[in-house]
């Protein structure tokens, strides 16, 4: 099987299996207790908690652990419009192609009787800027929300910018940067965002942990009240979780200077083939700055999910666009947001293709050479007209 839907999850990685059971083993206790083994259980968070906040860009005192990026999610948003509501401010403006999770907190915001506003994109799924400046006027918004990257596109979000925009006008920046783990640079000091979700799974971890960055001296009420972490997230830590994510983030740091350049080389030469073979292809977001992994292809009209069957078929396991919508059978919001029609969302396939780390085989490398082939792959009208070429 070659698997190409890494921006959905990723295999827990060898180490990072040996480090959840050490802590599962050797620091069994609460590390809330005062007692012997309750002090070995926070020693090794508070290890685990500098090691996730070297690899994050922040202080280990700015990182609340979470049970994952959407938990980490909503206590930005519903925590900004609480700290905030003393100011007024209880309006939420994010970007139209969000995660579809974070959007349908947004409604649920608006049956509420909040006011959320949704930044537009343009064909290629850059963020207007220009419409975001023009949502920001006035003094009533206390949270913008936008995503690092697009997990359907890859297209990349002017974070930097909106957070100039979003500070001009007293509004607080939250950056959902679980799609940019391994994939890109990441600081939250340098990202200019006061509040970052990540989520450890996406870097070879283990799901159910995530975290939420806050900027120091940013007061936040918790989702869960509770004593534990600081007091901004109630619960007893999920310690094997955590060892966990500290272990995925100290090989992604270790390994993302070359994973990044080999991800990048092999999403090119793959996009490269399909055209190459399929020129009636279309990729999604093709003169947008993109994630290093991934590819969001339309085979003409054709069904998302009638090319994800061919492809299983074949023995490659990708995803598409619409899958996190009504079990794929809804058009992909975020390419209706690009301009396509409903039949063309349903139609679009977005490529998960992750060149993998160094312990494992170069799944893309695989992917890249069973799609240039002239296997079955597509139905008749979408195989290649002959050219003359022998092969």
């Amino acid at each position: 099987m070659i698997y190409l839907d890494h921006n959905a999850t990723t295999a827990v990685a060898p180490a990072v299996l040996v480090e959840m059971v050490d802590a599962i083993e050797r620091a069994w206790a609460n590390p809330s207790s005062t007692h012997g083994p309750g002090q070995v259980a926070r020693r090794l968070l508070a290890d685990a908690r500098t090691r996730v906040a070297a690899y994050l860009g922040c202080s280990g005192a700015e990182l609340v652990f979470t049970s994952g990026a959407t938990e980490a999610n909503h206590q930005a948003l519903l925590g900004a419009l609480a700290a905030r509501a003393t100011e007024r401010r209880q309006r939420i403006v994010m970007s139209a192609v969000e995660h579809p999770g974070l959007l349908a907190l947004g409604r649920r915001l608006r049956a509420q009787g909040f006011a959320v506003d949704l930044i537009p994109v343009d064909g290629q799924g850059r963020l207007d800027l220009a419409a975001a400046q023009a949502l920001l006027i006035g003094d009533d918004v206390a949270l913008v929300s936008v995503m690092g990257a697009n997990n359907e596109t890859g297209v990349l979000m002017p974070t930097a910018e909106i957070a100039e925009i979003a500070h001009r006008q007293g509004a607080w920046l939250h950056v959902d940067a679980t799609q940019l783990l391994g994939k890109c640079e990441l600081s939250f000091a340098a990202s200019g965002a006061d509040l970052m979700a990540v989520s450890a799974h996406k870097i070879a971890g283990p799901k159910g942990i995530g975290a939420l960055a806050v900027r120091k001296g940013l007061a936040l009420p918790p989702l869960l009240a509770g004593r534990q972490e600081r007091q901004r997230r109630g619960g007893t830590e999920n310690l094997p979780g955590i060892a966990g994510f500290a272990a995925a983030c100290d090989l992604a740091r270790a390994e993302q200077p070359e994973a990044i350049a080999r991800m990048t080389a092999l999403r090119d030469a793959l996009e490269r083939a399909v055209l190459r073979e399929w020129p009636q292809v279309h990729l999604y977001g093709a003169q947008a700055a993109r994630l290093p992994n991934t590819s969001c292809l339309r085979f003409g009209e054709l069904d998302a999910e009638q090319v994800l069957g061919r492809l299983e078929r074949a023995g490659v396991v990708a995803s598409s666009g619409a899958a996190c919508s009504a079990g794929g059978t809804e058009p992909s919001h975020v390419l209706l947001a690009l301009g396509a029609t409903p039949l063309q969302a349903r139609a679009g396939c977005a490529s998960r293709s992750d060149a993998g780390r160094r312990r494992w085989k170069s799944n893309l490398h695989s992917m890249r050479c069973g799609a240039s082939s002239r296997r079955c792959l597509l139905p008749p009208r979408w195989r290649p007209e002959p050219t003359g070429s022998t092969r």
